[in-house]
């Protein structure tokens, strides 16, 4: 089974954050950068199902050199390529733009599964993998906490509401992506950073944006500190009133 894992490099969630001058993203130069932990979970079942059925897992991250560093870590934890297509406009590009350079270098992959994360710790849409999957054709499924295979294909646990899962069965080739927490995440060992260094990771050139972008992030800012404070006269019983009102209209507790 060859198994294709999508990843996305973000900044570690501990970084300072600062908005770039022009208020559209943040100030990059000085962060650390790190795995996205959605994707490190789809990593860790490809990892899991490649021990237990064997076959290859491919890693595919896309933007700038820096990538590499990222998808170095994935092969030093077990995958056994890798492929960096090179885009620095990146992040001038819609969900559609991102998961069409991610679906190009797939394809010619032609995997049995593909895994990418519910959603990425920056933006958070939770759109990608779901547009990737109907780029590529597959069948799909979102939230899946853990994946089975079997005769006629896959079996995979999803998260509902409340606590709820339910069982679906899947035919190969399929997408999914995938919900962190489902198993213990792997650290590199010394072995596994050695033989990294002997691993394929090719690089690509991605395709040229489109033109015009169906979805275009205007502005990024940090949450407004604001206090106010408003006095409430008259008898206990009226001051009660007006505070189960407030309680009930504007802060919508009751």
């Amino acid at each position: 089974m060859k198994i294709v894992v999508a990843v996305k490099q973000v900044p570690e969630r501990d970084a300072a954050i600062r908005v770039g001058a022009d208020g559209r993203w943040i100030e990059e130069e000085d962060l650390s950068y790190t795995i996205n932990e959605p994707d490190a979970y789809a990593l860790e079942e490809a990892l899991q199902l490649k021990e237990k059925h064997g076959g290859e897992v491919v890693v595919v991250g896309a933007g700038p050199e820096r990538v590499t560093s990222t998808l170095r870590e994935a092969l030093a934890k077990g995958a056994d390529r890798a492929i960096h297509v090179e885009a620095v406009d990146l992040g001038e590009r819609d969900t559609l733009g991102v998961a069409q350079v991610l679906a190009d270098a797939i394809a010619a992959e032609a995997p049995d599964l593909v895994l990418t994360g519910l959603q990425s710790d920056d933006l958070g849409l939770g759109q990608t993998g779901v547009v990737m999957a109907e780029l590529l054709g597959l069948p799909h499924a979102t939230i899946i906490m853990q994946v089975e295979v079997t005769a006629s294909g896959l079996r995979v646990k999803q998260e509902l509401e409340d606590g709820w899962f339910q069982h679906v069965e899947m035919p190969l080739p399929a997408l999914l992506t995938m919900q962190s927490g489902g198993n213990k995440l792997r650290y590199a060992t010394l072995m596994g950073i050695k033989k990294a260094k002997a691993k394929e990771l090719k690089t690509e050139t991605a395709a040229a944006a489109a033109a015009s972008p169906s979805a275009r992030l205007e502005r990024v800012y940090l949450p407004q500190r604001q206090k106010h404070t408003e006095m409430l006269t008259g008898s206990p019983a009226e001051v009660a009133a007006k505070l189960v009102q407030i309680l009930k209209n504007d802060v919508r507790v009751l």
